[in-house]
């Protein structure tokens, strides 16, 4: 990297002038008889990334479309900064997003396509090498981009979201089809952006990843809130208990109103109740604790966690269109 793209790089990490909250204010999106979002409403925050997760047909991409314009709901609103993206007095400089890993001609050479949306956008030329250094696509920009594997046209599609330096990033599976060196890049990049000011919202599959890129996490399932909120927090939710008496201890937790699993060797897994409560119900039960922390789940657990019991609680939707 050049001293002279290093610069530009400083610059185009400054905080931005203003924050831009996403909002999903009570939206639905119907086809037909069939509903792929149901009254979901959120807020993504600025200076966050936020991981946007569900399984597949939960409906993050109808959402992610909805904001950016590109579906209508059939009722609630979606806003940026407050407006709805239509409204925007710059959209494209204000919101960059990448929810089609294909959205070029296949036959232009990857930084062709990005001179041709410098163009349309008025952004600076020289802009276009540096967004392809910052994605590590350098090497590949002359090649036409319909040769390129998945995670170059992954690559391509961050490039031109970049590519106006925007407050608000919008990414649906940005991190499909990368190597672990490009999983990196982004996780660094997008983590960068945060941390100066900006809105990143990211729709993802891989849980290990959005365990170490994510400061807030929104579930969805069925199209509806599952849950939401920071993922610290989201994680430590239960108490690590290992008792003389498991059994026992079991049933006193659960008529305390904790919700008890069984762990290994002797341990339980207590959600609902405060350290201070187990502790208190082990010692009026007469029943010696030989350990009690907090309990971290991954990700990947509370994840199955949330969708199953949504799954459970509400009858299977059909599968989210795409549009």
């Amino acid at each position: 990297m050049t001293t002279a793209i290093k610069e530009r790089s400083d610059r185009k990490t400054r905080p931005p002038t203003r924050s831009y909250p996403i909002s999903i204010d009570h939206v639905t999106k119907s086809y037909g008889d069939a509903t792929v979002v149901d009254d979901l409403s959120f807020v993504v925050e600025p200076g966050r990334v936020t991981g946007f997760l569900g399984p597949n047909g939960a409906g993050k991409s109808t959402t992610m479309k909805i904001l950016l314009g590109l579906a209508s709901p059939t009722s609630g609103r979606t806003t940026i900064g407050g407006l709805a993206y239509g409204e925007l007095a710059d959209p494209t400089g204000t919101v960059g997003a990448s929810v089609e890993s294909d959205a070029f001609h296949p036959g232009r050479s990857g930084r062709n396509h990005l001179r041709i949306l410098a163009d349309a956008t008025d952004t600076p030329v020289e802009r276009v090498d540096e967004v392809l250094e910052l994605v590590e696509l350098s090497h590949a920009a002359t090649r036409h981009a319909g040769a390129y594997s998945l995670g170059m046209k992954q690559r391509l599609g961050l490039a031109a979201a970049l590519l106006c330096d925007p407050p608000v990033l919008v990414l649906d599976e940005p991190g499909n089809g990368l190597d672990p060196q490009g999983i990196r890049t982004l996780r660094n990049l997008l983590r960068s952006r945060a941390a100066a000011g900006n809105t990143v919202f990211v729709s993802s599959h891989l849980l290990g990843e959005v365990e170490q890129l994510a400061d807030d996490v929104v579930v969805v399932n069925q199209g509806r809130l599952v849950t939401q909120g920071s993922l610290t927090e989201l994680r430590q939710s239960a108490s690590l208990v290992r008792a003389a008496s498991p059994q026992a201890l079991r049933g006193a937790l659960e008529k305390a109103g904790g919700v008890v699993d069984s762990g290994q060797a002797n341990t339980l897994v207590v959600r609902g109740l405060s350290l201070d409560e187990i502790g208190e119900q082990a010692f009026r039960s007469g029943i010696a604790l030989h350990e009690l922390s907090r309990h971290t789940d991954s990700l990947e657990d509370r994840f199955f966690a949330w969708t199953e019991d949504a799954a459970d609680a509400e009858p299977q939707n059909n599968k989210e269109k795409e549009l």
